[in-house]
């Protein structure tokens, strides 16, 4: 593993660390918030309407029906075969284990080894999932990286880094919004984002105005 780990470092080119300087200068200079940089890039990997709408599904359902939820966080492939979903790769089987935001605890996946990511809920993966930075930071300083995405976790609240494997992939299931008792499920996926069930960010509670 660490001789593949290394192959892959050393066939990395520098422009990652080129566009980071360049962002680096941008934010120093007031041109634009890490926040507006990660929603706009999440805004252009999710163009495609149908990309990620499976998770954001998945995520509605579990919100609304406690006891699909159960099921879910147990046994997800079963879960999603209820709703005729294919959760495993389409040509090797594998494990799709969900984990659930908490109030004691904070989710995040990862793949350390390559890029091992839930294809079949949430779609293609981000180029930033894929990235070495990403790939050691989310183990090394889970919480610099998070910060990094703009998302602060309480020091009173552990992290739990998910590692992937070929055989098995996590999706988080966020923590439903506050303020949207009476949604339909409908409603409730316009809440979820990507980021979200990767665990890089937490959904922000909806606005006590919009409340039914």
């Amino acid at each position: 593993r660490a001789v593949v780990e290394q192959r892959a470092v050393e066939a990395e080119l520098p422009c990652p660390a080129i566009a980071q300087a360049l962002v680096d200068v941008l934010i120093e200079k007031g041109l634009i918030t890490k926040t507006q940089l990660r929603e706009t890039i999440e805004k252009i990997d999710t163009a495609d309407t149908k990309r990620g709408v499976v998770g954001r599904r998945l995520v509605a359902r579990a919100w609304v029906d406690p006891a699909f939820k159960a099921r879910l966080l147990k046994h997800a492939n079963s879960a999603c075969a209820e709703l005729g979903i294919q959760a495993s790769n389409a040509h090797v089987h594998t494990e799709i284990v969900v984990v659930e935001q908490s109030n004691e605890e904070h989710h995040l996946i990862v793949c350390t080894l390559c890029s091992c990511y839930p294809l079949s809920l949430l779609g293609l993966s981000p180029d930033w999932y894929k990235s070495r930075e990403y790939r050691s930071r989310a183990v090394r300083e889970p919480r610099a990286l998070l910060k990094d995405f703009g998302t602060e976790v309480p020091a009173t609240k552990k992290v739990v880094v998910h590692d992937s494997t070929a055989d098995c992939r996590y999706m988080v299931l966020p923590q439903r919004p506050a303020n949207t008792e009476g949604w339909s499920e409908a409603e409730l996926e316009t809440l979820v984002s990507r980021d979200s069930m990767i665990g890089v960010t937490v959904l922000p509670d909806v606005a006590a105005s919009k409340k039914k």
